[in-house]
């Protein structure tokens, strides 16, 4: 996490990657969310953050076989996480090389740019990962995400006032930003507030995809690395285009 449980100092040189993993040589499951602080110190005792609590978060827990891990584990490189607990038993280290390293922050491996990889859930379901560093300096929606899945997309991240990039159809699949969520037909509230970041395409079109993860539609986030997990379940879109209230078309 990029901003992690009781900080003493926010650090930009690492992603704004947020989530856990654990495993065994079984399964494990990988945890991809968009919550500050979270999850705390293990030996800390469970505790859900007042960071949580403030705005909208979102978040995607999924189940993995083990050998679905080497791929993860290059896909984490790219995102280059704040690690802040771990602990991986020695067995693990010749086969997932990356992330003993990111434990140690002592990486000497080249990162890529970015990195697209094709992951299978336990149970069966296809998952696209989309990993970028920090030298992928573009906005990771329309030049790459959108473009690639062949798909219009609508946005929701976080959109600080002056801090947000405008609705983007200058390339042949768009993005455009979601301004305001509901919640029900008498609850709704502005993306101001919400902290979440995902996106799913265009109602209407072929492609129904959903993404979520933990970088925002914002300049300053060209420079960052993070990633977006993407799904084409029907179940997980509609319930995320039912949360559409409106958006912002290109000008």
């Amino acid at each position: 996490n990029d901003g992690v449980p009781k900080p003493v100092n926010y650090s930009r040189k690492y992603g704004h990657t947020k989530g856990l993993l654990l495993w065994n040589r079984v399964q494990g499951f990988w945890l991809i969310h968009s919550i500050p602080q979270f999850p705390p110190i293990p030996e800390e005792g469970y505790d859900y953050p007042p960071t949580g609590r403030r705005n909208g978060q979102s978040g995607i827990c999924i189940t993995f076989k083990y050998n679905q891990y080497e791929a993860i584990d290059s896909q984490l490189l790219v995102c280059n996480p704040n690690v802040y607990s771990c602990s991986i038993p020695a067995t693990f280290h010749q086969e997932l090389i990356h992330m003993p390293q990111l434990c140690t922050r002592a990486s000497s491996s080249e990162i890529p740019g970015r990195l697209l990889t094709t992951l299978q859930s336990a149970q069966g379901q296809k998952f696209l990962h989309f990993a970028k560093s920090d030298s992928f300096l573009d906005d990771i929606f329309a030049a790459w995400m959108a473009q690639r899945l062949k798909t219009h997309l609508l946005t929701e991240t976080w959109q600080r006032k002056r801090q947000e990039l405008p609705s983007n159809c200058s390339l042949p699949y768009h993005v455009y930003n979601i301004k305001a969520i509901k919640l029900s037909r008498h609850s709704y509230f502005s993306s101001y507030q919400d902290h979440a970041k995902w996106c799913i395409s265009q109602k209407g079109t072929k492609n129904r995809w959903t993404c979520i993860g933990d970088l925002n539609r914002s300049p300053h986030q060209a420079f960052r690395s993070g990633g977006f997990i993407c799904t084409q379940n029907w179940q997980i879109y509609q319930a995320f285009q039912g949360l559409v209230l409106y958006y912002e078309s290109c000008k």
